[in-house]
């Protein structure tokens, strides 16, 4: 395996790691996404100042806005998918928030950015949304026999509240990331500063501004709709900066793995959404989240589908 796959890989053990680090680190909803965006901050204004300016990659009024808004919306998907993270545990809600994004994300980029051009494309494509959504759907199998009488009627109600956060969250990842790629398409960004050095001065232009953008965001989820100022600055938000950075860290790598003329923005795409199998298993394993053998065949066999989907989806030029 060479060094350009190695490096698209990282974004899989890095995402798939988050839902994980975040756990251990602790805290509420607000204050690991308070914590993360301070360490998704550190990260984008380093990149900002050691790369993007040195580079003199384009920064202008344009940058900035899409920045800050696809910061602002990555907040909102960041809070709904810790919130789902209380209620259903790391091993269920990543691997559904995943198939969420994969499946909206083709969606979006059928149907707004006009990326699937042919009947072929469209009958591949559905099919492989297909898999994802029963993946989906296997993996987030309960065991009847576990969950009867009040225990039952409880845990019923707490996946019920985090499939609305799941909901929530794959909204605001939907927007997070068609916005770069959307603004180009109607013209707000030009072909010009979009394609210059494969796209990788664009993309990592957008992180310093982003990152304000995401700490703008979750201020003000953590005010006005998690009512958590009182703890805003307490010790487990400055934990969960590590989880920042672990973030951080795979989006940085798939932006440079994305203009590798050797990997390309298919494969890239495609290898981040491995991190499915990090974050399912992970869970299980090392955070000791309980699941009966019948949960984990299933849990085994809507990972391989989900996982197969996303490559179809990725890679959709070629099979097409």
């Amino acid at each position: 395996m060479n060094a350009a796959i190695l490096l698209a890989l990282v974004p899989a053990l890095a995402w798939g790691s988050v839902g994980l680090v975040n756990t251990k680190m602790g805290g509420s909803a607000g204050q690991q996404t308070l914590g993360m965006t301070f360490g998704a901050l550190i990260f984008g204004l380093a990149t900002m100042f050691f790369y993007v300016m040195p580079n003199h990659a384009y920064l202008g009024s344009q940058i900035w806005t899409v920045g800050i808004v696809s910061g602002l919306v990555w907040a909102v998907g960041t809070a709904g998918q810790f919130l789902a993270i209380k209620d259903l545990g790391v091993s269920l809600a990543i691997p559904l928030s995943t198939a969420g994004q994969i499946v909206t994300n083709a969606l979006m980029a059928a149907v707004v950015l006009g990326d699937w051009k042919t009947g072929k494309m469209w009958a591949i494509g559905i099919i492989s949304i297909v898999a994802v959504v029963i993946g989906a759907t296997l993996i987030s199998a309960r065991d009847k026999a576990l969950n009867s009488g009040i225990s039952g009627q409880a845990d019923a109600k707490s996946m019920t509240k985090g499939l609305i956060y799941l909901v929530i969250s794959t909204v605001g990842y939907m927007f997070y990331f068609v916005l770069p790629n959307f603004l180009n398409k109607i013209g707000y960004i030009s072909d010009a500063i979009k394609a210059k050095n494969n796209g990788v001065d664009y993309m990592t232009a957008i992180v310093g501004p982003q990152a304000i953008g995401q700490v703008i965001g979750a201020f003000l989820i953590v005010i006005f709709v998690l009512k958590e100022a009182d703890k805003m600055f307490e010790k487990p938000t400055w934990k969960n900066i590590l989880t920042g950075l672990v973030w951080a860290t795979g989006n940085i790598f798939m932006f440079i793995s994305a203009a590798n003329p050797a990997v390309g923005q298919t494969i890239a795409t495609t290898f981040s959404q491995l991190g499915i199998i990090v974050a399912t298993f992970g869970g299980i394993y090392l955070l000791g989240e309980k699941k009966s053998s019948y949960q984990m065949k299933l849990i085994i066999i809507g990972t391989i589908l989900v996982v197969v989907g996303a490559i179809i989806i990725g890679n959709i030029n070629q099979f097409a």
